[in-house]
Parts: structure tokens; C-alpha cells; sequence
């Protein structure tokens, strides 16, 4: 018996179910589904096998059909999940004529072990990588105990010929089985019909940053909202940004497909204008090139926003989409106006310009209440601001019979036709599964060996055969700008939270209140950017105060209110900006390195933070933050700096801010808080007085994706950083921000080279 249930919720159980109160039972989370196993023979050919995969604790096992269904059957893959897997996203991969969403696994301290599955949607994709995130969750939480550390050593990586593991079975702990898809025949199904047509038959916090956006209603069409851009607006500027919101009843995964999916006949009954789409070009995982045409005739009017010419019949445009779910859920998608020599111009067509516009879709949850899949799809667009202010003036009153409007309502043919397919509305891509009759322990616990478990991602390197961590919103809430923002609407409790959160700050103990401070002086530390002398300098950094930033209260816990943050516990005392033919670590052993000259040996503490950008040439942003105090290591700083990567990992957050800037990269880079250790590879190097983070953005498909956008507008961009530690119980709250950076119009070209 198979019961219903929001996948993301069972699987979010974080702590692996551990028992703080020491309970001798544990609920373990098992996951299991169909995947395709991708790779390379040994022989160069590349092959793709549909797999049955079983991840329970930190043990991960393949088969070639269902042990539900096949019991006794043996394992063809075993290994298990260590705290050195890295998951990494690598989107949308055209396989058999159909699209699948790729996961690449590998292990972050030898990249050479590394293999592929890959899922027929986005969902799907999430789901396991939650699964994985348990299982290694499961993998640390073992690592921690004693009397496992020596058991743990002696699962070495797998031999994918070797012997078959002997049998050992669980303690009796609860499980929870979670079965992710729909079988071996819908799999493929999915898979191979993407483009097929099939006809019909309480917000969370968005952002972690104050919003200095102020959006107005302007008109409600067809249950959607269009809002136009009221802040810091300009009288004479060319263009405006305008959006339209409205909820609709799926889930964001779902949402997401339709969305991106360019079947002409399922675009026809929910896109009026842009329905004839078609892919060009495939750039990666998360981008790809679309040519389109459409014919204007399909509008009432033969004239956009009241323009005085009349346009031809027939338009074709050209596009570029870029796409990726955030740690939180949200699919954001950006539509860029392009150009490619596979679709030159057209007889009998003219092209034009696209509009810049974004996708972005998010969760909808009501606080403590079961509301079935919604999601709130918001849809944004840059446009001309002559027509928009006739129509607004009441000179253009034939607004729905424009091309803006076309695109605008997309949002309500989009929420139109899911409501009025039932099978787009209904289908979930995660049943949770009753186990009692759903038994399987006897079958998969054959291969529970601790003496030849193996690691993971090696099992599926090979073609022989062929998170669950809570991120409880991804963290932090900033204000996207870090500008000083009058809040609005808000209460006096919740202002004097904040004036709470600020005095714990201040008496926390993350530093030695029984040592005298040292004097911080930033000019005695010299950077290779200088620091701002006054607002209208550039290319220079300063820090500001972590009021822009929303971070836990005290009480998050139990009612999660965010509360604006006080300043960094930590100085930024130098910014050091290099160019790299390829990326370096361990900057700090440099004997040029500030953390090296003799003011800086004589700092209790320095935090250094590398991030690597990649690039023709690889740039390095060397932040270094300074303590005027010894670190209390019973404190959540000084478990930070001396525990291990793992916990590192789960910790370190990074929340972003554009303050400043093309509106595009700012729905790019968002402003939700992102754990690095999650998002990208860190590495970490402990040495003396200090510690170093090596953050390599050039992991990460995504981060390169977005780290390309905003290289691209840089020098035009006013960026805030904040850094912190996640806190996670009552005793690490309210969390407090460990340092902060503003960037201002950065130039590539003054960067130095490091030798």
C-alpha cells in the first residue's frame, strides 16, 4: 500500500533522525527509485543503463531490476556514501532523443573517482540529492562516534570485481522507505517523451536580505497580478521592470518542466505568443540558445504599445536561457536577447529583439498546514517605458492586445492550463511508502559488510554493469542591497527582537573577553585593492555593518523569526585582488601574503577567505578577516576553525547582495543565503594563527554559470557579502555575522599577478 506524501518533507528529516535525548531507536530514511546509470565503457563508447538504485544510512546499492519484485535478487554495485562525496548538478543532457537531468558524483579530495546517473526531471534530481545528503549525514554522524572510527577506516573504495558482501542486518530501528519516480516503464516514458504533447483530461521568506524593491499593483488579469518597479525610479530612463505573479497549483518541479519545455503543441495551449520554439544551440547542462517566431496576427492589434508604424505579419528572435534551482527550491530562469550564425535572418520574417526577462518559481507552504502542491511562478520583464506610461496615462488603451502583455499573461495561460490537467497537478514524483507492507530488509541487507562496504562513486564510474540535512529556508535572511532600509509594516516585537539579537551579540563569547584587544589597523596591512576613501570611489572595498542582513533569532527554533544582523564579529583588514594562469590554494603560505608579514603573526586570529574565479585568466578575491581577540574554542567560531571539513561543510554560509547593478544579474546571484560547503568545493587549510577557505567556484556548473554573468557587468556592479556560521540549536542562537565586504565596480584589469 502506497501512500501520497510531499517527498521534500519526509526526506527533509534532518540529523538523520537522530534522538537528541539518547532514545535507542533511531528513524532511518531509506530511498529507492530507477535512475539511468550513464558512462564510458572500456573501450571509449558511452552507454546508458536503466538501474534500480537503494540508498539506506550511508550504504548505497545498484540493481538491474526491483528487489521488491525479484526478492533474493544480488546487487550488481555496493558501496557506501563517505563524507568526501561530493553531488554536483549538472542539468539537462540530451540522451536517446530525450532529455535527462544529470548528477555527477565525485570525491572532493580525488576528483579522478567520479561517475553519473541521471533522472527524467528536475524533481527527481532533488529528491536524490537529498537522499545523498542523508546518506552522508549518516556517514558523519557514524564518523563522530568512537567506537566507529575504526570500522569506518576499513571501508576502502570499491572494487567493482570483487567478492560479494557477506550478510549483516539492522538493529530494529524505524524506517521510513521513500521511493523516488514511478517505476522502470514511466522513467522512460518521461524520459523519451519530454517534448510529447498531452492533452488535457503561506509564502516562505523569498529573500535573506531587506528588499529595496517597491513593487505596485497596476492591474489583476485573468487571478495574475502585474506589478510595475516604483523604487528608485527614474523619470527619464528608457526602459521599466515590470512582472507578473500569480500562484498555481503544482509543485515547483512540475512548474519548472512546463516552463522550460518547448513542445510546440503543449506550448500552444498555455503560451499565446512564443509557442513556435525551438533549441539551437546547447551550451551546457544549465544553458541553451532558442530561435522562435511568431505571428502578430494571433494579437487583436496590429500595433505594439501604440506605436505609429505597423508591423509585418511574421517575427523571429533569438534567445539564450539559463537555468538553476537554488539550495532553497526556487528554479530561476533568465532569457537573455541573442545571436547565432545557425539562424541568420529569414525571408519573409524580421527579426527582433527579445525582451530580457526572468522565470522564477518557488514553494508556496502554509505554516503547519498540508495545502497539496502550490508554487508562486512570478514572471519578470524588461520593457520600453514610452509604451508602458502611455498605457498607465490611459493614451494606449488596447494594453492586453500588446506583445508585453502577450508575455506577461503567459503566467495566467500557464496557471490556466495546469489547473486544467489533472495529471500535471496530481503526479508526484515521491510516494512514501508503508513499511509494513513494504518490508524489504531482508533483500538489502545482504550487502551491509562493514570489512568490504566501498565507497560509492566509483560503483558508478564503471560500466561492468552497468538532504536530507534540513536547510530550514537555506539559512539566513539578508537585505539584498545592505543598505540601510526603513522596514515597513513592522511591528514594535519584532523591532525589539532585533535590539535583543544585537545585545547578544554583543556579550557573546566567540572571543576571549578576559584578553585585552589588539589594534586593528587596516593600513598597516596592505592589499592589492585599496579600500574606499569616499562613496564615489571605485574599484576599491568597504565593509558595512550586517543591519542589510537577516539572520536566526533567538528564537528561530520555535517560531523561525530572522532578525537584522549587528556588526561582523570579525575586521576586514585587506582585500588582495590576482590573476592566475590556474587557480591556487593556500594562498596564506605565500611569503608575500599579508598573513606572513610580521603584523600580520602578531593577530590572535586571521580568517582568509579565498574565493577562486574561474576564467581566461583564473582570478582570486582574497578577503582577510582579523580577530582583536584569541578565539574561545568551546565556542561555535572555534568549533568552526578546528573542527573537521565536515562540519565546515554543513556550516559555512555566504548570503550575496547586488546592490547596485543590472537588474538580470540580480536575479541571477538572488539573495538567499548559501552554504559554500554545499553549493561549491571548499577546502581548508589550519595553520598557526590562522585558517583559510578555499572556495572553488569553478565547481560548480551553476556558480560558473553565474559567476560568467557577473564578470560580464562587474565593473558596473555594487556587490555586499556577508559570511556567517549556522546556527542550529538554542545555545548557537541568534547567529551573529562574522564579517562583510562591499565591492564596488571592480576592474578585471587591475588585478596582479600572484608568483
Amino acid at each position: 500500500m502506497a501512500k501520497r506524501g510531499g517527498g521534500s518533507s519526509e526526506s527533509g528529516g534532518s540529523e538523520s533522525g537522530a534522538d537528541e535525548k539518547g532514545s535507542s531507536r533511531r528513524t532511518r530514511f531509506e530511498y529507492f527509485g530507477w535512475v539511468y546509470h550513464l558512462g564510458t565503457n572500456s573501450i571509449g563508447r558511452e552507454f546508458c543503463h536503466l538501474r534500480f538504485l537503494y540508498i539506506r544510512g550511508k550504504y548505497v546499492i545498484m540493481y538491474k531490476r526491483d528487489p521488491h519484485e525479484n526478492p533474493g535478487i544480488k546487487p550488481i554495485r555496493r558501496g557506501v556514501v563517505g563524507n568526501t562525496l561530493m553531488v554536483e548538478e549538472l542539468g539537462r543532457k540530451r540522451v536517446n532523443d530525450g532529455d535527462l537531468y544529470v548528477l555527477r558524483f565525485y570525491n572532493r579530495l580525488d576528483e579522478e573517482k567520479k561517475g553519473e546517473i541521471a533522472c527524467a526531471t528536475a524533481g527527481e534530481t532533488r529528491k536524490w540529492m537529498e537522499a545523498f545528503d542523508q546518506a552522508k549525514q549518516q556517514a558523519e554522524y557514524e564518523l563522530s562516534q568512537g567506537s566507529t572510527r575504526n570500522r569506518l577506516s576499513m571501508e576502502n573504495e570499491i572494487d567493482l570485481e570483487g567478492r560479494r558482501p557477506r550478510v549483516r542486518r539492522y538493529a530494529n530501528d524505524l524506517k521510513k522507505l521513500i521511493r523516488i519516480g514511478h517505476g522502470p516503464e514511466r522513467l522512460v516514458t518521461r524520459s523519451s517523451n519530454l517534448g510529447r504533447h498531452h492533452r488535457s483530461s503561506e509564502l516562505e521568506d523569498a529573500e535573506d536580505v531587506v528588499e529595496v524593491h517597491e513593487w505596485r499593483c497596476v492591474r489583476t488579469i485573468n487571478g495574475v497580478r502585474i506589478f510595475e518597479d516604483v523604487s528608485d525610479h527614474k523619470p527619464h530612463s528608457k526602459t521599466v521592470i515590470v512582472k507578473a505573479v500569480g500562484a498555481v497549483a503544482t509543485s515547483p518541479d512540475t512548474a519548472f518542466e512546463v516552463v522550460l519545455n518547448l513542445d510546440r503543441h503543449r506550448r500552444y495551449e498555455w503560451d499565446a505568443l512564443t509557442s513556435d520554439l525551438e533549441v539551437v544551440d546547447s551550451l551546457n547542462g544549465h544553458s541553451d540558445v532558442v530561435y522562435g517566431s511568431y505571428d502578430t496576427r494571433c494579437l487583436t492589434s496590429q500595433k505594439l504599445m501604440c506605436c505609429s508604424y505597423r508591423w509585418q505579419s511574421k517575427r523571429d528572435f533569438i534567445f539564450s536561457r539559463q537555468w538553476f534551482r537554488g539550495q532553497d527550491g526556487t528554479y530561476t530562469i533568465l532569457q537573455f536577447p541573442a545571436i547565432h550564425k545557425k539562424r541568420p535572418s529569414k525571408s519573409g520574417y524580421r527579426r527582433i529583439k527579445i525582451n530580457p526577462s526572468s522565470w522564477e518559481i518557488r514553494n508556496l507552504r502554509a505554516s503547519g498546514v498540508s495545502i497539496g502542491d502550490r508554487c508562486l511562478v512570478t514572471h519578470m520583464l524588461e520593457m520600453d517605458s514610452a509604451g508602458w506610461l502611455k498605457w498607465k496615462r490611459g493614451e494606449c488603451s488596447k494594453f492586453e492586445s500588446s506583445i508585453p502583455c502577450a508575455l506577461l499573461n503567459q503566467v495566467s495561460g500557464l496557471k490556466a492550463y495546469i489547473e486544467a490537467n489533472p495529471a500535471l497537478t496530481c503526479e508526484s514524483s515521491t510516494t512514501l511508502v508503508d513499511t509494513k507492507s513494504s518490508d524489504v530488509s531482508g533483500s538489502i541487507s545482504e550487502f551491509e559488510d562493514a570489512e568490504t562496504a566501498e565507497e560509492f562513486y566509483d560503483a558508478i564510474a564503471d560500466d561492468s554493469s552497468s538532504s536530507s540535512d534540513e536547510e530550514e529556508d537555506g539559512g539566513a535572511e539578508l537585505d539584498s542591497k545592505g543598505r540601510r532600509v526603513k522596514l515597513k509594516n513592522v511591528s514594535w516585537a519584532i523591532a525589539r527582537l532585533a535590539l535583543t539579537a544585537k545585545k547578544a551579540m554583543d556579550s557573546n563569547n566567540e572571543l576571549d573577553p578576559n584578553v585585552d584587544p589588539v589594534t586593528l589597523d587596516p593600513s598597516d596591512f596592505p592589499g592589492s585593492m585599496h579600500k574606499a576613501k569616499s562613496d564615489a570611489d571605485t574599484n576599491c572595498w568597504t565593509s558595512p555593518s550586517g543591519a542589510g542582513f537577516k539572520i536566526r533569532g533567538k528564537t528561530y527554533l520555535k517560531d523561525s523569526t530572522k532578525v537584522a544582523g549587528g556588526n561582523p564579529l570579525l575586521k576586514l583588514i585587506a582585500v588582495d585582488w590576482y590573476k592566475l594562469e590556474t587557480s591556487r590554494s593556500k594562498v596564506a603560505l605565500h611569503p608575500k601574503c599579508i598573513v606572513q608579514s610580521e603584523a600580520g603573526k602578531k593577530l590572535p586570529f586571521i580568517l582568509v577567505m579565498n574565493l577562486q574565479v574561474p576564467g581566461k585568466p583564473n582570478y582570486s578575491l582574497v578577503l582577510y578577516y582579523a580577530a582583536d581577540r584569541p578565539v574561545n574554542r568551546n565556542s561555535l567560531l572555534g568549533k568552526f576553525i578546528d573542527g573537521n571539513d565536515a562540519f565546515r561543510d554543513s556550516r559555512f554560509k555566504l548570503i550575496p547582495s547586488i546592490v547596485q547593478g543590472y537588474w538580470m544579474v540580480k536575479r541571477a546571484v538572488g539573495t538567499k543565503a548559501c552554504l559554500l560547503g554545499k553549493a561549491v568545493t571548499c577546502h581548508y587549510l589550519r595553520q598557526d594563527n590562522f585558517l583559510e577557505v578555499d572556495v572553488d567556484i569553478g565547481s560548480s556548473s551553476v556558480a560558473r554559470s553565474v559567476i560568467g554573468l557577473v564578470l560580464g557587468y562587474v565593473t558596473s556592479l555594487v556587490v555586499d557579502l556577508a559570511i556567517l556560521i549556522e546556527g542550529r540549536e538554542e545555545k548557537e542562537l541568534p547567529e551573529y555575522i562574522l564579517g562583510t565586504v562591499r565591492l564596488n565596480r571592480v576592474r578585471l584589469d587591475t588585478a596582479v599577478p600572484l608568483e
